[in-house]
């Protein structure tokens, strides 16, 4: 695989696609949806994860986290396919690409998107990099929760028209719980790995057993989160269409709680995030059947 692809971890890709499609659906339902919002609000989505994913190969290289004892997926720096200047220059692009997709979003939708697009690339950089790298003390999951759930969601929506609804905040909510559940699912197979490094993710502060129930708790909470905004009338109840991908949950959760090997738990990451897109896709229908 190119050593830049492999870089950019596509597997956790779907975590920023999700909140993107969702909220677009929603904006769509509203009656405010335009293709050319749509396209460049995923692009400048997929950069920023990607320039996140280049600067945490980067930073787990530099700090002794990535090592050969790794069970999980090689790392371009570490393994010595690119090196840490050409991580860098790839860092630097990445943003920089969103960055300029930004600029095309703040002509549509104002200052908050500037406020939005500076704090998510400062937050991304700091978060395996800088003088308190808050993903090596076991904040990672807020970090995604925030900012690939709540900001990616709402932001989305609140291109398209200025506007903030409380269903693009519960919806925002799911796909928050569901891409920290990506990042648990990855924390717990390096548990052991993490640990010696000094890299103290949420899943080393637990402990392996309360990691996962965390990762399965996250995941079944998503739904729970759903069903109360239908309940409320906050999502419509064709926004339950979500729990079709229950059956998509259960493997994952069965095997996290059961296995401790690198290939069956890198298993559950890709089956997390491929669990979060048919979700936000299920969401995404029901909110236009309903519309």
């Amino acid at each position: 695989m190119n050593p830049w692809v492999l870089a950019a971890r596509p597997a956790t890709l779907p975590a920023g696609v999700a909140a993107v499609v969702v909220g677009s659906a929603l904006a769509a339902a509203d009656g405010v949806f335009r293709w050319d919002a749509f396209v460049v609000t995923l692009f400048a989505a997929l950069a920023i994860q990607i320039g996140v994913n280049y600067a945490n190969d980067l930073a787990d290289a530099q700090k002794g986290a990535d090592t050969e004892a790794r069970i999980g997926p090689t790392r371009a720096v570490a393994a010595g396919l690119l090196t840490s200047g050409q991580m860098k220059r790839g860092i630097a692009v990445a943003f920089g690409l969103a960055a300029i997709a930004g600029w095309y979003l703040i002509w549509l939708a104002g200052w908050v998107i500037l406020a939005i697009g500076i704090v998510s690339i400062i937050a991304a950089l700091g978060y395996t990099n800088g003088p308190i790298p808050y993903g090596y003390y076991g904040l990672g999951e807020v970090f995604v929760f925030v900012f690939f759930g709540l900001v990616a969601t709402v932001g989305t929506r609140y291109v398209y028209d200025r506007a903030a609804p409380a269903d693009a905040w519960m919806s925002g909510v799911s796909m928050g719980l569901l891409a920290a559940a990506i990042l648990v699912a990855n924390n717990v197979r390096d548990i052991d790995t993490d640990r010696i490094a000094g890299k103290r993710t949420l899943a080393v502060i637990l402990g392996r057993r309360t990691a996962r129930w965390t990762y399965a708790a996250m995941v079944f909470v998503a739904y729970g989160v759903i069903a109360i905004a239908a309940m409320v009338d906050i999502l419509p109840v064709w926004a339950l269409l979500t729990f079709a991908s229950i059956p998509l949950a259960v493997v994952p959760v069965r095997t996290i709680f059961t296995q401790t090997e690198g290939p069956p738990l890198i298993a559950v990451l890709k089956a997390t995030a491929r669990l979060q897109l048919v979700f936000a896709a299920l969401l995404a229908i029901g909110v236009l059947i309903a519309a």
